[in-house]
């Protein structure tokens, strides 16, 4: 699981690296989409696959808008580190990845949209 902690110092390297308005807007939102891949009911996972979870802190950080810029760059960095944690990567073109992650921020995608892309474009990470 990604802190909270973590998550700042990683959009401070994308800001640093990429530009944009450094700055946390809404600390509760951010906790809640570092939690929600990991919420369960009635002791159930409710994002039980690493695809789930991906795509879980990929729509909360993009559509809650915790930063005050960055928060669709932060949102594709913490999916990708939830599959690498377990050996997946995404492989897809950059076009490919900037025009999804664009069609999520404009509400063409929902949490099972997402997810289907990301199984599409999943494979094992080869050492």
């Amino acid at each position: 699981m990604i802190s909270f902690e973590e998550a700042i110092q990683i959009h401070e390297l994308l800001i640093q690296k990429f530009g944009g308005s450094a700055g946390l807007r809404d600390p509760e939102a951010l906790k809640s989409a570092l939690i929600r891949p990991y919420q369960t009911f009635e002791e159930q996972d409710l994002y039980p696959t690493p695809e789930e979870k991906a795509a879980a802190v990929l729509e909360s950080i993009i559509s809650n808008q915790p930063f005050l810029d960055g928060n669709k760059r932060l949102g594709f960095v913490l999916m990708k580190l939830i599959l690498l944690e377990v050996g997946l990567a995404i492989n897809a073109s950059h076009e490919e990845i900037y025009n999804f992650i664009i069609q999520v921020a404009t509400g063409e995608h929902n949490i099972d949209s997402i997810t289907n892309w990301i199984k599409f474009h999943v494979n094992q990470n080869k050492p």
